[in-house]
């Protein structure tokens, strides 16, 4: 692949080394630009999410769950998928297996886009 000054390449294997964090987080910040920020999340046990003052997009790195989303929910994702929370609705992970891992990418203005 080729690397340009102004891009910045993180790897899925990049961003799986870098959980836990310093203090057992399983949510690691990576990249932030703007009103983008690019992190890496890997819930054990329970996904204690509360919701969130900003848009959130999650693409799954791998493992499989469920996603819970204002009581629906959607059963059977997996690597690859996409799913949109946005700013200040309730969502979290179940069923997630061991190896459950996602891109989280925060963006826009506090409250959500409209």
């Amino acid at each position: 692949m080729t690397r340009f000054d102004f891009a910045r390449y993180i790897s899925r294997q990049e961003a799986l080394r870098s959980l836990p964090g310093p203090k057992k987080e399983r949510f690691r910040e990576l990249f932030r630009h703007g009103s983008l920020a690019l992190e890496i999340y890997a819930p054990v046990g329970t996904d204690p999410q509360t919701p969130h003052t900003r848009d959130e997009a999650y693409v799954v790195i791998q493992g499989t769950a469920s996603f819970v989303i204002q009581g629906n929910r959607l059963s059977g994702i997996g690597p690859g998928d996409f799913l949109f929370a946005p700013a200040g609705v309730g969502h979290r992970f179940e069923d997630f297996s061991d190896d459950f891992a996602v891109w989280v990418l925060f963006y826009g203005p506090e409250g959500g886009e409209r």
